[in-house]
């Protein structure tokens, strides 16, 4: 039986030498981990598009979104993921948990002490290293 799948696209926001980083709810799939901002596209959206809708509801900023940056596939127990990093700029409004249980801003060598959703990692090694 093959897994569902799914696109998720994922912001990477700097501001002054930090990235924000938002901590998923405490309940259901991987409860109170860390991730980059954004969310699952819906048919027929793009990329683009679902990450600046996803932005605003759940943050409640107008972001622009840049480049790719990095995408990787990964599958967890439940479900398989294809993420796809891309760079996001901050335009309109300040950053606030709407949906999430915490936002933090945080300087890259400081992501590897929180805990991230595995699918994320690989984007993690990818800061440390200043590839993007």
């Amino acid at each position: 039986m093959s897994l569902p799948r799914i696109r998720v696209v994922a912001a990477l926001v700097k501001r002054a030498g930090t990235i924000l980083v938002q901590q998923r709810g405490p309940k259901g799939a991987r409860a109170l981990l860390w991730e980059f901002p954004g969310g699952k596209v819906e048919p027929g959206e793009t990329d683009e598009a679902a990450l600046a809708r996803e932005c605003k509801e759940e943050m409640g900023v107008d972001i622009e979104v840049g480049r790719c940056v990095a995408e990787v596939h990964h599958a967890y127990a439940d479900l398989e993921v294809d993420l796809v990093l891309y760079a996001g700029e901050l335009v309109k409004g300040e950053p606030r948990a709407l949906h999430a249980h915490a936002l933090r801003w945080v300087e890259a060598a400081g992501l590897s002490g929180l805990a991230f959703c595995e699918a994320d990692v690989p984007f993690l090694e990818g800061l440390k290293a200043g590839r993007y």
